[in-house]
């Protein structure tokens, strides 16, 4: 049984490039409660509050509840469920969840795949990070799930991966003329510039293409929030600011809040700016909340 194809075909909803990462996040959260303890179960009610918070903090702007992967990873086959009636789900209603004493794990024959072959481990969890998240997140997601995936795997991870353009971070910045598009950030090292990065607006995870209008340079503080949804890029490629943003210091006022309402650096005469599809893609799958009101000059 090839266990990488299977976890990367895991059976969701979609449409419209609509993200839905309920079952991946249980996985991952599987996957690293497995490493702590190959043989405990997750009692739905003892992990709930832990997969809500992932998919709050990782999951798509509106809310949902982590009783839907929790009863229908069951029918990817690689997740049980038992119950005090005995096996299988009770269904995917919190109150049936919590009443029956629902708790899952991994398959029996994935559990046993991951005793013979530790590294069957590593592979699945990057699968599962590149498939449906952006590499900003991988590192911290990791940690929030309790993985470490170091040393890096180098082997081909699906059959049907797609492949990136190296060249896309080299056309991004010198669009955007090494500076980053929301703040004007442009620190070099001699002539290496250092803290760039050419960020998707539309996730590559989610069919976002390899091109100038689906990038922006960024600098690493503000491609992490534009990542996790704290900001956008509105109508007239004007920066969005989430009002569920709290901070409270002089650093968060001058490089967070009060780029609400100012427009884009750049890019440079003569290229297109980021696309309208790529952009409404962001706001309506990644922005979280509603954008603040322009900050007053």
């Amino acid at each position: 049984m090839d266990w990488l194809e299977r976890t990367a075909k895991l059976r969701q909803w979609a449409r419209n490039g609509t993200r839905a990462p309920h079952k991946p996040l249980l996985l991952l959260y599987a996957l690293g409660r497995f490493r702590e303890d190959a043989e405990g179960e997750l009692r739905y009610s003892a992990v709930e509050e832990d997969l809500q918070r992932l998919l709050t903090e990782y999951g798509p702007p509106h809310r949902t509840t982590p009783a839907y992967p929790f009863h229908h990873l069951v029918s990817d086959g690689v997740w049980e469920v038992r119950t005090d009636r005995g096996p299988g789900s009770p269904g995917p209603r919190l109150r049936e969840l919590r009443e029956t004493h629902a708790a899952g794990r991994l398959a029996p024959e994935l559990r046993s795949a991951l005793r013979r072959d530790p590294h069957l481990l590593v592979r699945i969890a990057r699968v599962l990070l590149e498939l449906h998240f952006p590499p900003s997140l991988h590192g911290e997601l990791c940690e929030a799930v309790g993985l470490e995936l170091e040393p890096a795997e180098t082997e081909r991870l699906t059959p049907a991966r797609r492949q990136r353009d190296r060249r896309m971070r080299e056309l991004v910045l010198t669009a955007y003329e090494y500076r980053c598009a929301f703040c004007g950030y442009d620190g070099r090292i001699g002539t290496v510039p250092v803290g760039l990065e050419a960020a998707h607006v539309r996730w590559w995870a989610f069919d976002g293409p390899d091109e100038i209008e689906n990038g922006l340079c960024l600098c690493s503080l503000h491609h992490k929030l534009f990542d996790k949804g704290v900001l956008g890029v509105g109508d007239g490629h004007r920066i969005l600011v989430s009002q569920g943003f709290v901070g409270h210091s002089p650093a968060a006022r001058e490089h967070v809040v009060a780029l609400a309402g100012r427009p884009l650096v750049g890019p440079q005469p003569g290229i297109r700016p980021v696309a309208d599809t790529h952009r409404h893609w962001h706001t309506r799958q990644v922005f979280h909340g509603s954008p603040r009101p322009a900050a007053a000059p």
